[in-house]
């Protein structure tokens, strides 16, 4: 049979791209839908460059946008410098329907939905996940911990040959669930799991040369149990000290652990980040890994059956440090490289 290529319809061309930006293999997906590999990364880069329009062809694409130059130009700058909550929008996401109304507004310009995709296609926009940050975030705080305050324990930590780890704790409850999975059309498929909703508590903590340890519970974490994580890092670590940087939950900041690391004799220190910054921590890969890519998708039957996935996951990363160090090479974490040069 014949391979499709101009003759894919904008249904078939978005289906294919959607499936690729979610993971998919371009060979399964150019076998299943009768395309080459070649078309099928034709549309990806034209979706990436335009959007949802980018994909129709010449003939369905529709007149050239009523606004001029400078209407255009005024609307890239309202996008991007703008959240919709600011011009008086509910949510915080630009839709084309609101980008609509925004021309209607502004430019009192009517257009249809269609024509407001080739818009935003033609400044060069496409539809993107966003990354949250807390609005209670100081940017100044994050500026200095990049610029001064980490480069100090680097600095410090070699003066004593002490071990930096980032730590982090997590929690994972059987009822969580991630990934897709292949399925007739229209006939949205059933996974069977465990209906009881029970949790596994961790900690973990990771340093840039690949080393992972961990730790679960079986009720959420406390001060005790932080203290228990914090004596098993020091004996893991061949008597060096360990400088242990956390983030600024209560556990972390309790008088327990903190009156433990004043009497370790320096054998542990605790830096914390600055609040409301997880990007800053390259644990956080870890838990991202395990929960997302790994357990989550899988249908558990109970507490003890994730226990062991949850092992198993963080034996495997254990195993493989190229993995862990790969987590440093985040461009959050372009900081951390910079330090230790």
């Amino acid at each position: 049979m014949a391979l499709k290529g101009r003759r894919a319809t904008y249904d078939e061309r978005l289906h294919a791209v959607r499936l690729l930006e979610q993971g998919e293999s371009a060979d399964e997906v150019a076998r299943i839908l009768n395309v080459s590999r070649r078309s099928l990364f034709g549309w990806q880069r034209d979706y990436r460059e335009r959007g949802e329009e980018g994909l129709r062809t010449k003939k369905t694409r529709g007149p050239d946008s009523k606004l001029t130059a400078e209407q255009m130009s005024s609307l890239y700058a309202l996008l991007v410098g703008c959240d919709p909550r600011q011009l008086s929008f509910g949510l915080a996401l630009w839709t084309r329907k609101m980008v609509q109304e925004l021309i209607w507004r502004r430019f009192a310009v009517r257009l249809s939905i269609a024509s407001v995709g080739r818009v935003l296609a033609k400044l060069g926009m496409s539809p993107q996940k966003p990354l949250y940050k807390a609005y209670q975030q100081k940017p100044e705080l994050v500026a200095q911990w990049k610029a001064e305050d980490y480069p100090k324990i680097v600095k410090e930590a070699e003066e004593c040959n002490a071990i930096i780890f980032f730590a982090d704790e997590a929690a994972l409850s059987t009822h969580y669930h991630r990934g897709t999975t292949w399925a007739p059309t229209g006939r949205t498929p059933v996974v069977t799991h465990t209906g009881a909703r029970r949790s596994a508590f961790m900690l973990s903590a990771v340093e840039r040369q690949g080393t992972l340890r961990f730790q679960i519970f079986e009720e959420s974490i406390k001060a005790t149990h932080f203290i228990a994580f914090c004596k098993r890092l020091m004996s893991d670590s061949d008597g060096r000290p360990v400088f242990l940087i956390l983030d600024n939950s209560r556990v972390h900041h309790a008088k327990i652990p903190k009156k433990f690391a004043a009497d370790s004799n320096g054998m542990l220190r605790l830096f914390y980040l600055p609040a409301y910054s997880p990007e800053l921590n390259p644990d956080e890969w870890v838990w991202k890994n395990v929960k997302h890519d790994r357990v989550g998708r899988a249908a558990v039957d109970g507490i003890q059956q994730m226990k062991k996935l949850i092992l198993s996951a963080l034996h495997s990363l254990q195993k493989t440090p190229a993995l862990v160090q790969g987590f440093f090479h985040d461009p959050s974490l372009a900081y951390i490289t910079h330090a230790h040069r």
